[in-house]
């Protein structure tokens, strides 16, 4: 199902591989991730579609991890080259899409951005919802549930009124005037009927007839999140035949001590020299998870990697990583060796390494992450991840967007995910 949803996505960015590469027609004219009209319509040609569907397939692309844009030149995401032979990383595609559902879909006009917000944080419950019922809801009770569940977000913000109590001291006994209950500010059935829409739209659900029904795929997500599935750990035994790529997978759920040996078993049953190049490799690709991985590796083999390593801080993706390799093998303290970042530096591999960790780990570890962040304030953090650059920026706000807790964090997360989405 995953697969027959991101079909068209995958079709689109096979043909920006192919056309618009190093060395092919430029994405777009101004270096932003909206394609430019020319090239929307020689799409459009090549693969027998409108320019409107191109354009959705674009975006659906994008937000799934399928195509990254750099610049004005656009290559394959990692899911896209694991498309044929990794399951999972279709499904990591698929999931990535339905965590960015609100930017699939135009929200309704003159809505303010806090009613928007509220919806989103709220529907977790009304998908859990429709995930226990096991089968078609009328529209009206999950109105119902969206209101009750938007009253209680503005209760947790204390949005209570402070007036006069009649029972305070020189004040008269006033009835209270009634207050409408805070879903009737703004009537949420079209932010519903929108974001039931937008989950159609990336196939978590069904929609009409007033009633929506989740997709077994759908169904699978939710179950997911609820219960916290952790993908099951490759095991070890066996690793040290595999490409330095599947070893490193393998040892992803391993505790350190028990990685490191797996790497010196590894490292032992080939030319030190090879190796090494078969681990710089595996960090050029695009799992973010396996960079770092390799990069411990690395530590493991000490000396003989340094010419390597010093080569790839010509790289900006493994420049971090190689920096920080060669301050600890040069004998700084592990826990300083970040001071020989750059703050540009240390963003892009917080970005990275948040990466990783929406793709493979928890939420609550995604969270812890977040403490990491040298930007002393949330603003400035957002501020400072916009201009680093990194091509995973969407993916990786979405998802921490989807995992705070805090629905005035999660709404000024996802307005810097939209508008980096946007080009902004």
């Amino acid at each position: 199902m995953a697969r027959s949803v991101l079909a068209a996505a995958a079709r689109v960015a096979r043909w920006a591989d192919r056309a618009l590469g190093p060395g092919g027609d430029s994405a777009t004219t101004d270096g932003k991730a909206t394609l430019s009209d020319a090239t929307a319509r020689r799409a459009a040609e090549a693969l027998g579609l409108t320019v409107d569907q191109v354009r959705a397939d674009w975006d659906t692309a994008r937000l799934a991890g399928l195509i990254e844009v750099h610049g004005d030149s656009a290559r394959p995401g990692w899911r896209l080259r694991a498309w044929d032979r990794d399951d999972s990383a279709v499904l990591r595609g698929w999931v990535a899409l339905c965590d960015a559902w609100s930017l699939a879909c135009p929200e309704p006009e003159d809505y303010e951005p806090a009613a928007v917000a509220e919806v989103v944080t709220a529907m977790p419950q009304v998908l859990s919802f429709l995930q226990l019922s096991a089968g078609p809801v009328p529209v009206p009770q999950l109105l119902d549930l969206l209101e009750q569940r938007v009253t209680e977000l503005r209760t947790e913000r204390c949005e209570v009124d402070y007036g006069p109590r009649p029972d305070a001291p020189g004040i008269p006994a006033v009835a209270p005037e009634p207050r409408p209950a805070p879903a009737a500010d703004a009537p949420l059935q079209p932010l519903l009927d929108w974001a039931l829409r937008a989950l159609a739209s990336v196939g978590a659900l069904t929609y009409g007839e007033g009633q929506a029904t989740l997709t077994p795929l759908g169904s699978w997500a939710v179950w997911v999140k609820l219960e916290q599935i952790c993908v099951a750990a490759q095991s070890p035994a066996g690793n040290i035949e595999q490409g330095a790529e599947d070893m490193l997978r393998g040892c992803a759920r391993l505790r350190p001590a028990a990685a490191r040996a797996e790497y010196r078993a590894w490292l032992a049953a080939r030319p030190v020299g090879s190796a090494v190049t078969e681990l710089i490799a595996a960090a050029r690709g695009e799992d973010a998870l396996l960079r770092g991985l390799a990069f411990e590796a690395l530590r493991v083999v000490g000396g003989p990697a340094e010419p390597e390593v010093r080569a790839a801080l010509d790289e900006p993706a493994l420049r971090p990583y190689a920096l920080l390799w060669l301050a600890e093998h040069d004998g700084m303290d592990p826990e300083d060796a970040h001071e020989v970042l750059t703050r540009k530096e240390a963003t892009w591999l917080w970005v990275d390494t948040a990466a990783a960790v929406a793709d493979h780990g928890e939420a609550p570890l995604l969270l812890r992450h977040l403490e990491t962040a040298v930007q002393p304030t949330v603003p400035a953090l957002l501020d400072e991840v916009r201009a680093v650059g990194h091509p995973r920026t969407v993916q990786v706000l979405v998802a921490l967007a989807a995992a705070h807790p805090d629905p005035a964090f999660a709404k000024a997360v996802r307005r810097a995910a939209f508008q980096v989405h946007k080009g902004g």
